[in-house]
């Protein structure tokens, strides 16, 4: 059981409320820019656009402010310069932290990032601190209300997937970084409903935790998801579906 698809499926539920509709707007604009600017506003030859674009149409956002934002990103339009930052920390129990920022004041961010993991039993560590434990990949959560274990190897087996993972009440899908969107289009061509799914860094070994070190980790990493430049976090700990119901309730 790997805690850090736990987490990403109540990330993903709670971003689905209004309360966060907002500022998950908010992080997506930021990435649509980035892409943009980084590989051109062409979708099609632009693979990080297409997921940013993917991700905007999937909590509805108008139209119009994915135009923009595009264009803010290749200079057609004024707009902020935002600029990528990873920052990595420790949480409770030692459980390793690797943070995704897109950010247009570096110094203003690393402070309220160390504000944050601070008062929540954390601290944030020098660079390449924790990155070897994480391994980048594709990373895809399925209900399993959504479609059977067997339904979904048809599928993931013949595009290019790596592995498929029980956790609780959801299968897990684990892809190379170059196979990612075959899958998850594959996946959606045969209506599999996703429950959430992104690029990212999966760690390669979990920290088991309980009782006040598991709700000071769940804290920390709600606190981070809702710092408005942060627009991932990955983790490496393992904890108990009693403890995260604790923390959602």
């Amino acid at each position: 059981m790997s805690g850090h698809s736990k987490w990403h499926s109540i990330k993903y539920k709670k971003a689905a409320q209004d309360t966060k509709r907002g500022k998950l707007f908010t992080k997506i604009i930021r990435e649509l820019s980035v892409a943009a600017r980084i590989g051109g506003g062409e979708p099609d030859t632009n693979p990080r656009l297409r997921k940013s674009i993917a991700d905007a149409k999937t909590v509805n956002m108008p139209a119009d402010n994915i135009k923009r934002a595009i264009m803010k990103g290749t200079g057609q339009l004024e707009g902020v310069s935002y600029e990528e930052t990873a920052y990595e920390g420790y949480g409770a129990g030692g459980v390793a932290i690797y943070v995704e920022v897109l950010s247009d004041n570096k110094n203003r961010t690393i402070s309220e990032l160390r504000h944050v993991f601070s008062k929540n039993n954390g601290r944030i560590g020098e660079s390449g601190c924790v990155a070897w434990m994480f391994k980048r990949k594709g990373y895809i959560v399925i209900e399993k209300e959504k479609a059977s274990e067997d339904d979904i190897l048809n599928v993931i087996l013949d595009s290019g997937a790596e592995d498929l993972m029980e956790d609780g009440s959801n299968y897990e899908v684990f892809t190379p970084p170059e196979n990612y969107e075959t899958v998850v289009n594959a996946l959606k061509e045969h209506n599999i409903e996703l429950a959430a799914s992104n690029l990212g860094y999966i760690p390669q070994n979990y920290v088991k935790l309980e009782g006040k070190q598991a709700q000071q980790l769940l804290k920390l990493m709600e606190e981070l998801e809702d710092h408005d430049d942060v627009q991932h976090v990955w983790a490496n700990f393992d904890i108990d579906e009693e403890e995260i119901a604790k923390f959602s309730g």
